[in-house]
């Protein structure tokens, strides 16, 4: 197999490091490179940084050849797919290629997290911490919660109440998707009854996602106090 290099550019207690950062752990340990990327000082807005991610946002997953071609990944969600599949001995996906209910279900859910959830969660963040005052729409708010409650909660506490990870019996790279968005609701005061909380302690116990986690201490949902002004740069 050709020598493959990763370098991660992310940013603590976002997608980046809470899914594929947390993946790259489960799967090389510390065998990548990271950067940290300074959000609220707008380092995603460096033109270099543009030309790699012109989303502005973290993360970007940088994948280098043995002869020294790149190529750079923006998505989080395909990340985690590809890496997934890039690494079958470590049975974190059902192997690709595989026409069966188990393949089926691992994508949706992997897809369902990077997608729908995401959207809801999303919402919620931005209308509650990150948008000026002004722009905020408690409408939305309470839209996406009344949402996320009501129709994600159940189908998602259903599964985690038949087994202990979210495609069943064995802990695979969904779970580092729906893992991550079931930290994130319950930090906006979502999925907080016993199943949520026993199966984040499942997964938080496992030593990748701390070495993944170990940069967020002090992470706040609160933009941090001095650097309100950088999110006049933020889109949304």
């Amino acid at each position: 197999m050709e020598l493959i290099q990763f370098k991660l550019y992310h940013s603590p207690a976002t997608r980046s490091s809470l899914r594929v950062k947390w993946l790259l752990s489960e799967l090389l340990g510390d065998r990548f490179e990271e950067e940290t990327v300074s959000l609220y000082d707008n380092e995603q807005y460096d033109p270099e940084y543009m030309r790699k991610n012109p989303n502005h946002c973290v993360p970007i997953l940088q994948i280098t050849t043995g002869s020294g071609e790149s190529m750079y990944m923006f998505e989080s969600g395909a990340m985690v797919a590809l890496l997934a599949d890039a690494f079958p001995e470590k049975a974190l996906a059902p192997p690709a290629g595989d026409l069966s209910f188990g393949r089926a279900d691992y994508l949706q859910m992997l897809h369902f997290g990077t997608s729908t959830m995401d959207m809801m969660l999303w919402q919620i963040r931005a209308h509650e911490h990150l948008l000026p005052r002004h722009q905020r729409d408690a409408r939305t708010i309470k839209r996406y919660r009344r949402k996320f409650v009501t129709e994600v909660e159940p189908q998602l506490s259903g599964r985690l109440d038949a087994a202990p990870y979210i495609c069943g019996e064995n802990f695979s790279a969904a779970d580092c998707i729906i893992g991550h968005n079931v930290i994130w609701a319950r930090a906006y005061g979502l999925c907080y009854d016993d199943t949520f909380r026993y199966y984040q302690a499942r997964i938080s116990s496992r030593p990748a996602f701390l070495r993944a986690y170990a940069d967020t201490a002090g992470i706040t949902a609160e933009v941090p106090a001095g650097k309100r002004t950088a999110m006049e740069t933020f889109s949304g």
